[in-house]
Protein backbone atom coordinates (compact mmCIF):
# COMPACT_ATOMS: atom_id res chain seq x y z
CA UNK A 1 0.00 0.00 0.00
CA UNK A 2 0.91 3.82 -0.65
CA UNK A 3 2.47 5.45 2.00
CA UNK A 4 1.22 8.83 1.38
CA UNK A 5 3.00 12.13 3.45
CA UNK A 6 0.76 14.94 3.12
CA UNK A 7 -0.43 17.29 -0.05
CA UNK A 8 2.86 18.37 -1.85
CA UNK A 9 0.58 21.18 -3.31
CA UNK A 10 -2.63 22.10 -4.16
CA UNK A 11 -2.42 24.53 -7.50
CA UNK A 12 -4.91 27.42 -7.75
CA UNK A 13 -4.94 30.49 -9.80
CA UNK A 14 -4.24 34.10 -9.66
CA UNK A 15 -4.67 36.99 -12.05
CA UNK A 16 -2.61 39.14 -9.31
CA UNK A 17 0.27 37.39 -7.39
CA UNK A 18 1.45 40.37 -5.65
CA UNK A 19 -2.07 40.55 -3.77
CA UNK A 20 -1.72 36.51 -3.89
CA UNK A 21 2.01 36.84 -2.02
CA UNK A 22 0.80 39.50 0.26
CA UNK A 23 -1.53 37.71 1.43
CA UNK A 24 -0.20 34.09 2.01
CA UNK A 25 3.35 35.19 2.58
CA UNK A 26 3.46 38.45 4.25
CA UNK A 27 -0.70 38.46 6.40
CA UNK A 28 -0.71 34.49 6.99
CA UNK A 29 3.10 33.86 7.72
CA UNK A 30 3.37 31.06 4.92
CA UNK A 31 7.14 31.15 3.49
CA UNK A 32 7.36 31.34 -0.49
CA UNK A 33 9.70 28.65 -0.98
CA UNK A 34 9.79 28.58 -4.86
CA UNK A 35 8.48 30.96 -7.29
CA UNK A 36 9.47 30.17 -11.47
CA UNK A 37 7.76 31.74 -14.48
CA UNK A 38 8.11 34.19 -18.15
CA UNK A 39 5.89 37.01 -19.24
CA UNK A 40 2.19 35.66 -18.96
CA UNK A 41 3.26 32.56 -16.26
CA UNK A 42 4.14 32.48 -12.77
CA UNK A 43 4.07 29.33 -10.47
CA UNK A 44 4.79 30.28 -6.94
CA UNK A 45 4.87 28.26 -4.44
CA UNK A 46 3.97 28.69 -0.51
CA UNK A 47 5.07 26.21 2.57
CA UNK A 48 2.25 25.41 4.72
CA UNK A 49 3.85 22.91 6.73
CA UNK A 50 6.51 20.85 6.86
CA UNK A 51 5.49 18.20 3.55
CA UNK A 52 1.95 20.63 2.86
CA UNK A 53 2.42 23.90 -0.03
CA UNK A 54 -0.17 25.61 -1.86
CA UNK A 55 0.52 26.83 -5.46
CA UNK A 56 -0.47 29.87 -7.66
CA UNK A 57 0.07 30.25 -11.57
CA UNK A 58 -0.58 33.19 -12.80
CA UNK A 59 -2.22 33.37 -16.47
CA UNK A 60 -3.16 37.01 -17.88
CA UNK A 61 -7.04 37.84 -17.47
CA UNK A 62 -7.33 35.55 -14.47
CA UNK A 63 -9.93 36.81 -12.17
CA UNK A 64 -11.51 36.10 -8.79
CA UNK A 65 -14.47 33.97 -8.00
CA UNK A 66 -17.37 34.81 -6.69
CA UNK A 67 -17.57 33.73 -3.18
CA UNK A 68 -19.19 30.93 -2.30
CA UNK A 69 -20.18 30.40 1.40
CA UNK A 70 -18.24 27.02 2.61
CA UNK A 71 -19.89 24.06 2.39
CA UNK A 72 -23.08 25.85 0.87
CA UNK A 73 -25.01 22.96 -1.78
CA UNK A 74 -24.75 23.60 -5.27
CA UNK A 75 -26.05 21.76 -8.89
CA UNK A 76 -23.99 21.40 -12.48
CA UNK A 77 -20.41 20.95 -13.03
CA UNK A 78 -18.16 21.77 -9.74
CA UNK A 79 -15.04 20.09 -8.34
CA UNK A 80 -13.80 22.41 -4.89
CA UNK A 81 -15.05 23.74 -2.11
CA UNK A 82 -12.95 24.71 0.17
CA UNK A 83 -9.37 24.88 1.53
CA UNK A 84 -8.95 23.95 5.32
CA UNK A 85 -6.10 24.48 6.99
CA UNK A 86 -4.88 22.89 10.78
CA UNK A 87 -3.52 25.50 13.09
CA UNK A 88 -1.80 23.82 15.99
CA UNK A 89 -3.38 26.17 19.14
CA UNK A 90 -6.43 27.41 20.18
CA UNK A 91 -4.92 30.89 20.46
CA UNK A 92 -3.31 30.73 17.16
CA UNK A 93 -6.71 30.42 15.57
CA UNK A 94 -8.22 33.21 17.05
CA UNK A 95 -4.97 35.40 16.54
CA UNK A 96 -5.56 34.51 12.66
CA UNK A 97 -9.02 35.53 13.16
CA UNK A 98 -7.64 39.01 14.95
CA UNK A 99 -5.00 39.31 11.97
CA UNK A 100 -7.51 39.02 8.97
CA UNK A 101 -9.91 41.39 10.51
CA UNK A 102 -7.16 44.15 11.12
CA UNK A 103 -5.85 43.66 7.41
CA UNK A 104 -9.94 43.71 6.72
CA UNK A 105 -11.13 40.46 5.59
CA UNK A 106 -14.68 39.33 6.65
CA UNK A 107 -13.99 36.00 8.96
CA UNK A 108 -16.61 34.41 10.58
CA UNK A 109 -17.06 33.44 14.39
CA UNK A 110 -15.52 30.16 15.20
CA UNK A 111 -17.39 27.39 14.88
CA UNK A 112 -17.20 24.25 17.03
CA UNK A 113 -17.82 21.23 15.02
CA UNK A 114 -17.07 18.63 17.51
CA UNK A 115 -13.19 17.66 16.60
CA UNK A 116 -12.64 20.99 15.28
CA UNK A 117 -13.16 24.75 15.86
CA UNK A 118 -12.97 26.41 12.71
CA UNK A 119 -13.08 30.31 11.68
CA UNK A 120 -13.81 30.74 7.94
CA UNK A 121 -12.43 33.33 5.08
CA UNK A 122 -11.56 34.06 1.39
CA UNK A 123 -8.32 35.02 0.06
CA UNK A 124 -8.07 38.01 -2.15
CA UNK A 125 -8.35 35.42 -5.36
CA UNK A 126 -12.38 34.31 -3.94
CA UNK A 127 -10.86 31.00 -2.41
CA UNK A 128 -12.88 30.04 0.66
CA UNK A 129 -10.06 29.28 3.32
CA UNK A 130 -11.17 27.58 6.34
CA UNK A 131 -8.49 27.74 9.29
CA UNK A 132 -9.03 24.62 11.84
CA UNK A 133 -7.68 23.78 15.39
CA UNK A 134 -8.15 20.02 16.18
CA UNK A 135 -9.97 19.09 19.76
CA UNK A 136 -7.70 17.64 21.60
CA UNK A 137 -8.99 13.95 22.28
CA UNK A 138 -11.17 13.76 19.36
CA UNK A 139 -8.75 12.87 16.66
CA UNK A 140 -10.97 11.47 13.62
CA UNK A 141 -7.61 10.19 12.04
CA UNK A 142 -7.12 7.54 15.25
CA UNK A 143 -10.46 6.60 15.62
CA UNK A 144 -12.46 6.91 12.62
CA UNK A 145 -16.51 7.51 13.18
CA UNK A 146 -19.24 7.43 10.79
CA UNK A 147 -22.70 8.82 11.76
CA UNK A 148 -24.33 9.24 8.63
CA UNK A 149 -27.92 8.32 9.20
CA UNK A 150 -28.17 7.18 5.36
CA UNK A 151 -24.50 6.41 5.04
CA UNK A 152 -22.99 5.30 1.86
CA UNK A 153 -23.13 1.74 1.15
CA UNK A 154 -19.06 1.79 0.05
CA UNK A 155 -18.82 3.80 3.44
CA UNK A 156 -19.99 0.96 5.75
CA UNK A 157 -17.09 -1.16 4.64
CA UNK A 158 -15.69 0.17 7.15
CA UNK A 159 -12.39 3.03 6.90
CA UNK A 160 -9.37 1.17 5.59
CA UNK A 161 -8.85 0.38 1.98
CA UNK A 162 -11.22 -2.70 0.38
CA UNK A 163 -8.59 -5.11 -1.44
CA UNK A 164 -9.92 -6.82 -4.28
CA UNK A 165 -11.81 -3.61 -6.05
CA UNK A 166 -9.64 -3.23 -8.63
CA UNK A 167 -7.72 -5.11 -11.10
CA UNK A 168 -4.48 -5.94 -9.31
CA UNK A 169 -1.20 -4.63 -12.00
CA UNK A 170 0.07 -6.92 -14.34
CA UNK A 171 2.46 -4.83 -16.22
CA UNK A 172 4.77 -2.97 -13.91
CA UNK A 173 6.37 -0.25 -15.10
CA UNK A 174 10.02 -1.73 -15.92
CA UNK A 175 13.13 -0.15 -13.87
CA UNK A 176 14.74 0.92 -17.36
CA UNK A 177 11.70 3.14 -18.36
CA UNK A 178 11.66 4.78 -15.31
CA UNK A 179 12.73 7.94 -16.19
CA UNK A 180 11.18 11.61 -15.27
CA UNK A 181 11.89 14.14 -18.26
CA UNK A 182 12.58 17.21 -17.55
CA UNK A 183 9.35 19.47 -16.69
CA UNK A 184 9.15 23.35 -15.91
CA UNK A 185 10.57 23.02 -12.06
CA UNK A 186 13.84 22.35 -13.84
CA UNK A 187 14.44 26.69 -13.72
CA UNK A 188 14.56 26.17 -9.79
CA UNK A 189 18.12 24.69 -9.92
CA UNK A 190 19.21 25.46 -13.52
CA UNK A 191 19.14 29.83 -12.98
CA UNK A 192 20.52 32.12 -11.18
CA UNK A 193 18.04 32.66 -7.64
CA UNK A 194 16.65 36.25 -7.88
CA UNK A 195 15.27 36.56 -4.22
CA UNK A 196 16.14 39.87 -2.94
CA UNK A 197 17.14 41.26 -6.15
CA UNK A 198 15.30 42.96 -8.72
CA UNK A 199 15.28 42.21 -12.34
CA UNK A 200 17.18 45.23 -14.40
CA UNK A 201 16.10 46.90 -17.75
Amino acid sequence: MTKFTGINHLAMATGDMEKTIRFWRDLLGMRLVAGLGRPGFRHYFFEISENDCIAFFEWDGVEPVEKKDHGYPVRGPYVFDHLSIGVETEKELYDLKDKLEAAGFSVSDAMDHGFIHSIYAFDPNGIPIEFSWPVPGRDIRKTPVLVDKGPSETALEGPDPQPGQWPDVTKPTPQDWRVAFAGAGMDLFEKPNHFGKKEEN
